[in-house]
């Protein structure tokens, strides 16, 4: 083992955990309770036209961006851990979207009637694959096993024909685009292009309540910060250490006995699952799901966020999507037909003079400034 990882191998048996990163590892625990604790503290009790205080439309917006952030890092633990790009992941979670928007959709439209858009197509009864939508349960259960099936019947085949590189981004774009082209027939029984939407409750308790959202943002805030926790220590395992030797040299990783078809399958599916729970929680605090989610942008967009805060870092990809998607949404107000371009530059940016993305940006700049 030691002689297919040697740098990996010795920093885990040689290096102990310093006193720094121990540092900077709490410090972004604590930012991120902070801004779980903050943020509802000056929704609630901070006064309207004070200049501390949160809007509740700034809340729907940060909580937004907090299942961006968990995306993000799902395609850092495939892409930078494992060195596999994945140009698909928004079909992951749009599905988890459509699996909870199913849910309210049949809770707006009462007991036994049928989703406003099915009247509006005159069906006269559920498709088949509506029949449990009435459960909570049921439809919070395939928020992971929708996406996570999935990944895992592409996964498999594609990993066990070796594809890789930039093929294996093409299918997983090839995928998702047809999903979307699925998704917008009306004849699926998803909505068609306008998808699901006008959402009134969640379990009777309603949604446009800026208290109701204001519990959304606290609960994403803990799932990402669960996320984290989690991905970390896979990172530090013998798991991740094997993740980051089949991206570094699959061959040789074979050549030890290794199977990278499991490993590679396992974290492929395990990033799927979370990006499917981003996008349970994303429909919930912004009230609609589409098959525009799918697009290939919007993949190709979580690939950008990953670049531009720093692949594997795990806190990279987590900066890079509020930093990017804040500014996108300055710049969606203030400016919108320049938003494309101004996107499309920072990625060229970031490839040519900030490989490391804005976190290795933030470290050097810090070596500089230390005596």
């Amino acid at each position: 083992m030691s002689a297919v990882l040697p740098s990996v191998a010795i920093e885990k048996s040689n290096s102990p955990i310093s006193a720094s990163r121990l540092l900077r590892w709490w410090q972004v625990l604590l930012a991120l309770w902070v801004v779980t604790l903050l943020v509802p503290f000056l929704n609630l009790w901070v006064p309207e036209g004070h200049w501390l205080h949160v809007s509740d439309y700034l809340v729907s917006l940060l909580g937004k961006m907090l299942c961006y952030a968990m995306c993000a890092l799902a395609l850092d633990l495939i892409w930078g851990y494992t060195g596999i790009l994945s140009l698909g992941h928004g079909l992951f979670f749009a599905l988890g979207g459509y699996c909870v928007g199913m849910y309210l959709m049949r809770e707006a439209a009462g007991p036994g009637a049928l989703p406003a858009f099915m009247v509006f197509l005159d069906w006269k009864a559920l498709p088949w694959h509506w029949a449990l939508s009435d459960s909570l349960v049921v439809q919070l259960l395939l928020v992971l096993v929708a996406p996570g099936l999935l990944a895992w019947v592409f996964g498999y085949f594609a990993f066990r024909s070796r594809i890789k590189g930039v093929y294996f981004s093409i299918i997983t774009q090839a995928l998702t685009y047809a999903a979307m082209l699925l998704f917008f027939r009306n004849e699926t029984g998803f909505g068609g292009n306008n998808g699901f939407t006008d959402f009134k409750s969640l379990a009777g308790v309603p949604l446009a309540e800026p208290t109701t959202r204001l519990w959304l943002f606290v609960i994403s805030g803990c799932v990402l910060i669960a996320f984290y926790l989690l991905a970390r220590w896979i990172v530090g395992s013998k798991f991740g250490r094997l993740l980051q030797a089949i991206r570094d040299a699959e061959s040789r990783v074979m050549f030890t006995g290794y199977d990278p078809l499991r490993y590679k399958l396992a974290i492929w599916v395990l990033s799927a699952l979370m990006c499917g729970v981003a996008g349970a929680l994303y429909v919930l605090q912004v009230g609609i799901i589409n098959p525009s989610e799918m697009s290939t942008a919007a993949s190709i967009e979580m690939a950008v966020w990953v670049a531009v805060g720093g692949r594997a870092t795990l806190v990279g990809p987590i900066l890079g999507a509020f930093f990017v998607n804040g500014t996108k949404s300055v710049f969606t107000v203030l400016w919108p037909e320049a938003w494309l371009f101004v996107l499309g530059g920072l990625f060229i940016v970031v490839t040519l003079f900030l490989p490391n993305g804005l976190l290795g940006l933030l470290k050097s700049l810090k070596r500089k400034v230390k005596p």
